[in-house]
């Protein structure tokens, strides 16, 4: 049985992750690609369905584990009666052929150590054929992997097995590669200066990051997990790391999250300019900008990471589910609805990175125009809003309030640097979809904005109205939102996305979830936008409080079961803990669009003039 979803650390190579249980049983990894099929996936189901395990003889839970300082590499320690034994699991970075390192080392003693290998491709539905001999090859079909290890190994019952003793002094080096069927694998590094290597890069990339502030620790883990989820080809990032962990154990709410999502840009970019990461912004954008090339009404919530535009949604019924939580499902069906406030998210995106630096004025403004276009055309339309309800379309807030803010960006465009529009034009349309918001998406009796036009429901995403300028946040209208969203979605203190009937009539989906994480980080700087700075600090800490001792963080939490749920490592979740904490230091209201400030006021600026805060190889 797989563990508790806060129970596994993440490592990875910038193309794919694997999940590391407290056990030491790797339960996920796909190859060679974070959206390729699992060759481990005992984490929806069980070791029958992929996994490798080692650990010490007697088992149990491992007894202590961290990364190695500001790195992806992951250390596990196990006090045993014969010693203790650390087992260090690694990917590095790569420039080959993807490998999974773990390197045993006994310390104090002579330690018996087992170790269960059992690949299983296509998400545990195919048994490998396997060779043994100096190296151990499993392959089926296009997909092989070769072991690499000192140890004598056996094969029964389609499982790689080894039990041998760990000495003091003697690190034992296991090496998985994988590798096309048709190909001779290439030589793998050896364990130790992988391991050098990586701890190498890990460090080097950490140390880019200008933050500096009461959270450092959080922030730069949350960082270094980020990079982790970024497709390095490409650029994009991907939303966690799995596919189908539940929202609710035992429900359907599971989705498969290995995918790019549009709606991520803006904050995803916030984060890295405001940290020094001006490389992996400007990479970020470029991703962006040639996902949604082309015609503007085919614009898509969500891509692949190298930018495919199919994702078929399918449901493998051989795997239970996490906990018996199925439906498993991969590809995601939600890529293909109409979600207008995308249209004005990738707006507001570009607008960014213009102002930021990373791009030319000018770079993708025609794309801009396109989609300002679209957008002047079909701003009204209901539509599946940003939690991709899979019920009626709706005049959501939220969506007619991002397309407010892409047309603003337009206008902000020709105004502030120059650019070509019909600015009159804009001008106006951007003032048509505020009258109608605030006519028909507030609700004066209670002081509140409201979910969609005619709802008396709210939505944790109202608390963004002021954070993209369509309200300043001492408008009475936004501190009655803020007042409302936490009264009204508020479970012990973290917030909902929404309440949802008991039949599923708003999503279109029985059951229930847990406390949306980016939610409560929203509330966490809308708490600090309305002046409510203490209450602030003391949200975030509580969230900080939730992070498994790795410092990860899920989609969800459950307050009554005190679990994590949903796919984990969670991208937004990491967002949203790295802008709250520069919310939370800066002497400046939330927003985008502006300049982002230290609490001493001054602008973060490049001294050598240019572009702010990029070094000699950004610039080349």
């Amino acid at each position: 049985m797989a563990g508790r979803i806060e129970d596994y650390g993440m490592i990875g190579d910038l193309e794919t992750a694997a999940l590391v249980g407290r056990d030491g049983s790797v339960d996920w990894l796909c190859l060679p690609r974070f959206d390729s099929p699992a060759c481990f996936a005992a984490l929806l189901g069980g070791p029958e369905h992929g996994r490798w395990r080692l650990a010490p003889a007697a088992g149990g839970p491992c007894t202590s584990r961290r990364y190695v300082g500001d790195t992806l590499v992951l250390e596990s320690t196990w006090s045993t009666p014969e010693g203790d034994l650390t087992i260090t699991d690694l990917m590095p970075p790569r420039d080959r052929a993807p490998d999974l390192v773990r390197i045993v080392e006994a310390r104090g003693g002579r330690v018996p150590v087992e170790m269960d290998l059992r690949v299983r491709f296509d998400y545990g539905a195919i048994v490998p054929a396997v060779s043994t001999g100096p190296k151990v090859t499993a392959v089926a079909g296009p997909d092989a992997v070769t072991l690499y290890t000192p140890v004598p190994t056996t094969h029964e019952d389609g499982s790689i097995r080894a039990r041998f003793d760990a000495v003091p002094g003697a690190p034992v080096p296991f090496v998985l590669q994988y590798h096309r069927s048709h190909v001779h694998p290439p030589v793998p590094g050896d364990a130790a200066p992988s391991l050098d290597r990586t701890v190498d890069f890990w460090r080097g990339w950490s140390a880019r990051s200008t933050y500096s502030g009461p959270w450092q620790d959080a922030v730069t883990r949350s960082l270094v997990t980020l990079k982790g989820l970024t497709y390095q080809p490409t650029g994009g990032l991907v939303a966690a790391a799995t596919t189908s962990l539940p929202e609710q154990i035992g429900g359907p709410r599971n989705w498969d999250y290995r995918y790019t999502w549009l709606r991520d840009a803006t904050f995803t970019l916030q984060a890295m300019v405001a940290t020094g990461y001006l490389r992996e912004a400007r990479e970020w954008r470029e991703w962006l900008i040639r996902a949604v090339a082309g015609d503007p009404a085919d614009l898509q919530i969500m891509y692949s990471i190298d930018g495919w535009r199919r994702l078929p949604e399918q449901t493998l019924d051989w795997l239970p589910g996490y906990e018996g939580s199925a439906p498993v499902r991969i590809g995601n069906g939600a890529h293909d609805q109409h979600q207008l406030d995308v249209w004005g998210e990738v707006l507001d995106s570009l607008h960014l990175g213009r102002t930021a630096g990373i791009a030319a004025t000018d770079d993708g403004w025609q794309l801009q125009k396109n989609l300002l276009d679209y957008l002047e055309g079909h701003w009204s339309e209901p539509d599946n809003g940003l939690w991709e309800i899979r019920g009626e379309p709706r005049a959501f807030v939220h969506s007619r309030v991002l397309a407010w803010a892409g047309v603003d960006r337009a206008v902000r465009a020709v105004t502030d640097c120059g650019l070509d529009g019909p600015l009159d034009r804009w001008r106006a349309l951007r003032e048509t979809i505020r009258d109608d918001v605030l006519t028909h998406g507030f609700d004066a009796r209670r002081g509140t904005f409201t979910q969609f036009y005619g709802s008396r429901g709210v939505d944790a995403a109202l608390l963004l109205i002021p954070r993209v300028g369509f309200l300043p946040w001492d408008d009475p209208r936004v501190v009655g939102t803020v007042d409302t969203v936490q009264r009204e979605l508020s479970v012990d203190g973290l917030l909902l996305r929404y309440r949802t009937d008991a039949d599923g009539r708003v999503d279109g989906l029985p059951g229930d979830e847990g406390a949306f994480l980016i939610c409560t980080f929203w509330l966490v700087e809308a708490l600090a936008g309305v002046g409510r700075r203490d209450e602030a600090t003391r949200l975030f800490e509580r969230l900080l409080s939730l992070r498994n001792d790795l410092g990860l963080l899920a989609e969800e939490y459950d307050h009554r079961t005190g679990r994590q749920l949903g796919n984990v490592p969670q991208a937004f979740s990491h967002v949203g803990l790295v802008n709250s904490a520069l919310t939370l230091q800066s002497s400046s209201p939330p927003g985008t669009g502006g300049t982002t400030t230290r609490e001493d006021g001054d602008a973060l600026r490049d001294p050598a003039g240019g572009d702010p805060r990029l070094d000699e190889e950004d610039r080349r």
